[in-house]
C-alpha cells in the first residue's frame, strides 16, 4: 500500500487551489461535476495519507490555500439543495429519467465533503483555518445530530430494501435517506474534533455550542439512544464502515468508535476551563448530565481512563446548586452561510429545479457514456480497496468475503448463494458500473 498513490503532490495542489463555491443553480453542471470528481480524488488520497502515516499533504494544502471555508460552504449549499430543490425534482410527475446517476452524484456530494472533513479535521490547524465558518459547521453538525436523535426515537435508520413497484426517483429518495444516516454519524466525528480545539475557539463559537444548542445535553441523548446500535434476531449489531456488523458476545463490552467520539466530546465540553466558564448548569442540564453516571462502568473506565475525571465532576455536580439561566448581554457572531444562501435563492426553488431538469439531469446517451468513463477513472479499484477500513464483507450477510461480482467487480460476496439472493438489489447498480468499465 505504501507505493500506492492516487495523486502526485503537484496534481493535488492544482486540485486544491481550484476548489470554489458553486451557486445552487449550477449543481450537477459540467464544471460542478469536474469539481466533484476532484473532491473524490482528494478524499481518497487523504485517506491513503492517513492510512500509511506518512504525513498528510491534503490537509496541509487545504490549510495553506485557505480552502476549508470553501468546503464548509459547499457542504451547506448541497445540504440546502437536498432540502429545497431535490424534493421539487421528485414531485415532477413527467420526469422519468432512464438514468438517475447524475442526480445521485449531487445527492452524494454532501457525503463526499463530510467524509473529507472528517479525515482532515483530526488536525487542530484545520479547525483553526476554518475561521468564521466553524460557526456554520457547528450549526450543521447540530442539525444532523438532532435529526439522528429524532430518527432513533422512530425506530432507527430506514432499511435499504427497495420495492419492486418503486420508480427510479423513489429509489433515489430511499438511497438519500440511508445516506443521511451515515452523514450524521460523520458529522458527530467532525463535532468531536471541533471540541478538541475548545481552548482556541472564539467566544461566539463556544456560546453557540453551549448556550444556543446545549450540545452536552444533546450528546447525552445520543448516548441514551445509541442509533448506531441495534438488535436483530436477539443479536447486537453496530454500524461501522457503511454496514451493520453483528458483534460477537465477547466483544459487546468493547467501546465502539462512535460511543468513544461522544464521550470525548462530552469530556472536552464539560471539563475544559474555557467551556466550564461559559456553560450554565441549569436544573435541566444537571438532570440530563447526571444520567451519564449510569454509563460510567468500570469496563468503560478501563478503556477510557480519563473519564474518571468526568465521573468526579458528575459526583460534585450532584451536590451542587443549579444556576438560573444567564441573561448577559453578549455581542457575538452568528452563522451566515445558510441564511445568505436561503436569502439569495428564496422563491427560486421551482425555477432552479426546472433549469436543472432541462439542462443538467436529462443527458444524452453519449454524455452518459462519457461520464461513465470518467467515473471509472475516478473510482479505481486498487485505490478503493486500499482505503477500505477493513477486509471486504459480503454485501448480503456481512461475513468476510473473498469473491467479487464478476460483472462490475465492485461488490463482494462470501459465496454464490449470497450473490444470487442479493442480485435483485445489486443488479441495477451493477449494470451501470459494467457500462462504465466497457466505456473505458
Amino acid at each position: 500500500m505504501g507505493d500506492l498513490e492516487l495523486l502526485l503532490p503537484g496534481e493535488a495542489e492544482v486540485l486544491v487551489r481550484g476548489l470554489r463555491s458553486f451557486p445552487l443553480r449550477e449543481m450537477g453542471s459540467e464544471g460542478w461535476n469536474q469539481q466533484h470528481e476532484n473532491l473524490e480524488k482528494l478524499n481518497m488520497q487523504a485517506i491513503l495519507d492517513a492510512t500509511i502515516s506518512q504525513g498528510e499533504p491534503i490537509q496541509e494544502l487545504l490549510v495553506t490555500h485557505g480552502k476549508v471555508p470553501t468546503l464548509v460552504e459547499e457542504l451547506i449549499a448541497v445540504e440546502m439543495w437536498k432540502q429545497k430543490v431535490f424534493p421539487v425534482l421528485c414531485r415532477v410527475e413527467d420526469f422519468k429519467p432512464q438514468n438517475t446517476f447524475p442526480i445521485y452524484m449531487v445527492v452524494h456530494h454532501e457525503a463526499s465533503i463530510i467524509n473529507l472533513l472528517e479525515t482532515v479535521f483530526f488536525h487542530k490547524e484545520v479547525c483553526e483555518s476554518a475561521e468564521d465558518t466553524v460557526l456554520d459547521l457547528v450549526d450543521y453538525c447540530h442539525r444532523k445530530l438532532t435529526l439522528l436523535v429524532a430518527r432513533s426515537g422512530c425506530g432507527g435508520p430506514p432499511e435499504g430494501e427497495g420495492s419492486q413497484d418503486s420508480n427510479p426517483m423513489q429509489e433515489l429518495q430511499k438511497q438519500a435517506e440511508l445516506m443521511e444516516f451515515e452523514i450524521a454519524l460523520k458529522a458527530l466525528s467532525v463535532l468531536r474534533y471541533i471540541t478538541d480545539c475548545v481552548d482556541s475557539l472564539s467566544l461566539s463559537t463556544l456560546s453557540r455550542m453551549l448556550s444556543t444548542h446545549n450540545l452536552p445535553c444533546l450528546l447525552v441523548e445520543l448516548l441514551e439512544h445509541s442509533p448506531w446500535n441495534r438488535r436483530e434476531g436477539g443479536k447486537l449489531q453496530q454500524f461501522e464502515g457503511s454496514r451493520w456488523h453483528t458483534v460477537a458476545p465477547s466483544e459487546q463490552q468493547k467501546l465502539s468508535k462512535l460511543d468513544g467520539q461522544v464521550w470525548i466530546a462530552l469530556y472536552n465540553l464539560l471539563l475544559s476551563p474555557e467551556a466550564q466558564a461559559r456553560y450554565c448548569l441549569t436544573s435541566f442540564a444537571k438532570g440530563q448530565l447526571l444520567k451519564l453516571r449510569a454509563f460510567l462502568t468500570d469496563t468503560l473506565l478501563d478503556q477510557l481512563p480519563n473519564l474518571a475525571h468526568l465521573q468526579s465532576f458528575l459526583a460534585h455536580l450532584a451536590l451542587t446548586e443549579t444556576q438560573p439561566p444567564k441573561k448577559d448581554l453578549v455581542l457575538e457572531q452568528i452563522p451566515e452561510i445558510w441564511e445568505r444562501l436561503e436569502r439569495e435563492n428564496r422563491g427560486k426553488w421551482q425555477a432552479i429545479a426546472k433549469h436543472q431538469l432541462q439542462h443538467v439531469f436529462s443527458p444524452s446517451e453519449q454524455d452518459l457514456r462519457l461520464q461513465a468513463q470518467r467515473w471509472a477513472e475516478t473510482y479505481r479499484l486498487d485505490v478503493l480497496e486500499a482505503v477500505a477500513p477493513e477486509r471486504p464483507r459480503c454485501a448480503y450477510c456481512s461475513a468476510e468475503a473473498s469473491k467479487r461480482c464478476s460483472r462490475c467487480q465492485n461488490e463482494w460476496y462470501c459465496c454464490r448463494e449470497c450473490q444470487v439472493k442479493h442480485w435483485e438489489k445489486h443488479g441495477k447498480t451493477c449494470v451501470l458500473a459494467a457500462q462504465g468499465d466497457r466505456a473505458k
